[in-house]
């Protein structure tokens, strides 16, 4: 019986790369090897030999296109010059040369500057780095850029946001061969999340708060961060933060630029999200996010996410651990 060879994964580097955007897939994927799926990887640049990368070490062994021979899945990664200025033209060859008959063509970070000017993007859904994605939306207006997603899929083509999101797009690749379960166990060894669901937010409520300048607030979102699930109301942060509420909504108004309630719904909906990867059925979403009903989670969903609890489960958790539903 003739072996099947493994998959070739071209990943497309250069003079100033970000260093993770290329070995954190390439360790996920060698990972894979180790547990018995196999890729066979090869650096290519546009001019072959040694790439320094962003941070000053140097990748060694990488090869011309014209070297690389056909590849199965092309993964370009970013750097900041990328979103900074036009792609070279010999980036742009390179990674052109490789892409034409790829089965999969992928990017990291910025690296999807590089696939919008080849114009592989246009009509298409991508993301990128949040720092770059209006530029990524104004520079190339044909492409549909998501600028919260951690990774988009669009037909053959694969685009994730900033750095470590290379790793989450890495398993699921894995996953698309070889399944969840395998993508699971390389999570494990590599000591990370299960692979974060493609259309999670790049970023929570906590991490999109700002750090308010006040400790009524400051006690009163950590408290509220703590336990999304507890009591909410007005008065009650009120009370908790020792303001009136009137001037309670003013701190809100003045530090986060928003409403206590349309705040504290975005951090229950963050909960919520969570739940459901994690297995909960929506009612017990809607509970223990401190949402409540099922039909206010779906209303929520609908606001801040445009789609259904069941919907985002149903495409999102395939990675993740199933917990209880109480």
């Amino acid at each position: 019986m003739t072996a099947v060879a493994p998959p070739r994964v071209g990943f497309v580097v250069f003079d100033g790369v970000t260093m993770l955007d290329a070995s954190g897939p390439a360790e996920v994927l060698h990972q894979s090897g180790k547990l018995g799926h196999p890729y066979e990887l090869v650096l290519v640049s546009p001019r072959g030999g040694p790439v320094t990368t962003a941070n000053g070490l140097t990748l060694t062994g990488t090869v011309t296109a014209a070297d690389a021979g056909p590849v199965h899945t092309v993964v370009v990664a970013g750097g900041d010059l990328l979103a900074q200025q036009p792609p070279e033209e010999t980036l742009l060859s390179t990674t052109r040369a490789l892409t034409d008959h790829a089965a999969r063509v992928t990017s990291v970070c910025t690296g999807a500057f590089v696939l919008a000017e080849l114009g592989l993007l246009d009509g298409r859904s991508a993301t990128t780095h949040w720092r770059q994605a209006a530029t990524l939306a104004r520079r190339y207006p044909r492409v549909r850029v998501e600028p919260d997603a951690i990774h988009v899929r669009d037909g053959r083509f694969v685009t994730s946001a900033g750095i470590s999101a290379g790793i989450d797009l890495a398993l699921a690749l894995v996953e698309d061969d070889h399944g969840a379960a395998v993508a699971r166990d390389v999570a494990r060894e590599l000591v990370v999340f299960m692979q974060r669901p493609g259309g999670q937010s790049q970023f929570s409520a906590a991490t999109t708060t700002p750090p308010p300048r006040t400790d009524p607030l400051r006690s009163l979102i950590a408290s509220v961060l703590a336990d999304p699930a507890a009591d909410h109301s007005l008065p009650a942060m009120a009370a908790t933060a020792a303001v009136s509420t009137r001037h309670l909504t003013r701190l809100f108004r003045t530090e986060l630029g928003t409403t206590p309630a349309r705040w504290v719904e975005r951090v229950r909906l963050d909960r919520a999200q969570h739940l459901l990867l994690e297995g909960h059925s929506v009612t017990s979403a809607a509970h223990h996010s401190g949402l409540g009903t099922d039909e206010t989670l779906r209303r929520a969903f609908a606001r801040h996410l445009d789609t259904t609890p069941t919907h985002y489960r149903s495409r999102f958790a395939s990675t993740r651990g199933h917990a209880s539903t109480p």
